[in-house]
């Protein structure tokens, strides 16, 4: 029994932790609750929930992705580029959509094919998606988007338009993961790719898969991105690979693979959206905000190796008794 509230306390302390947040931000600043302030948080993090999404299905799997803020710099400005000569939302959403899928595509190539750790792979890919943003654009901003900024700042009633977008990809991507063959595989995967494969599960298909998926919301984050910045900026979304691997990881995605969940991806994006927030309401310092962050990583990994070091522990105890009593 005491095992039980133990393991359901460490399943929804996420959500715990989530709400003792959101009371504290409420106490501490006079400006977090009002509702222009949590309209914006929440425009805000559509871009990072859509790049979490995509790491949380690749760290499941045991991959991660450390080129998605310079391919989501790519992406946005090829659609930018395409709305501008073309005025049509529907081409420049395919084009960043092709854009993010093409270099998460390669990514995959490499690490399924040759065996390319994934941290070298998307770490080459970083370098060279940001080169192309800033060779294709001369290094300057792109700017008078017209009506492209209504997919970053339009509303429809009193919600905004990147939300609707978030919360249809977020059906999409719960339903993948809960409901399909492909779902099982990543946590299979990500348990042991050597027993996976022994039990019939093709690695190396679901490689590809779940970096595809990952270049579908990364090129959707980039048309959010861009047009809530209303500009396509080749330099910008700079280090938002650690905004995605964040949010996944504090919300309970395990950094050696196997473990996540949808909602606690979602939970995990907010509570470092409310901590960015109140401490941009509070005036500190962009530098000392970074530190935090950085901090908050380290913590939720070290917590991540502790609690499953801990799991191990108990099943090797338990398989010890079982031998001895047999």
């Amino acid at each position: 029994m005491k095992t039980k509230k133990i393991n359901n306390l460490q399943k929804f302390s996420i959500y715990i932790v989530l709400i003792v947040l959101f009371v504290a931000c409420s106490i501490i600043s006079p400006y977090f609750l009002q509702y222009s302030n949590l309209i914006n948080v929440t425009r805000q993090l559509c871009v990072g929930i859509l790049i979490a999404y995509g790491e949380m299905l690749l760290i499941i799997s045991g991959f991660l992705d450390l080129s998605v803020g310079s391919v989501l710099a790519l992406a946005g400005v090829y659609s930018v580029s395409v709305y501008k000569a073309t005025n049509s939302i529907l081409l420049a959403l395919i084009v960043a959509v092709a854009t993010g899928v093409g270099c998460n595509l390669v990514n995959a190539f490499f690490i399924a094919e040759f065996n390319v750790p994934a941290f070298i792979a998307t770490l080459g890919m970083q370098q060279a998606a940001r080169g192309l943003a800033l060779y294709f654009t001369g290094g300057q901003n792109i700017l008078q988007l017209g009506n492209f900024v209504k997919i970053g700042q339009g509303m429809v009633g009193p919600v905004p338009v990147p939300v609707i977008l978030v919360i249809l990809v977020t059906i999409v991507v719960w339903y993948l993961v809960n409901n399909t063959r492909y779902g099982r595989a990543l946590y299979a995967i990500g348990g042991s790719r050597a027993a996976a494969e022994a039990s019939g599960i093709n690695a190396k298909r679901n490689i590809y898969k779940s970096y595809l998926l990952n270049g579908i919301m990364t090129g959707l984050a980039g048309m959010i991105f861009m047009a809530r910045n209303n500009a396509g900026l080749p330099n910008g979304a700079i280090g938002y690979e650690m905004t995605g691997l964040t949010a996944a990881i504090v919300g309970g995605t395990s950094f050696t693979g196997g473990i996540g969940t949808v909602s606690g991806t979602i939970a995990g994006a907010f509570i470092i959206g409310f901590l960015e927030n109140v401490m941009n309401l509070l005036g500190v310092n962009s530098y000392i905000q970074q530190i935090i962050e950085g901090a908050i990583i380290v913590l939720a990994v070290a917590f991540d190796v502790v609690s499953k070091s801990k799991k191990s522990r108990k099943v090797i105890i338990v398989k010890e008794e079982g031998n001895k009593q047999a």
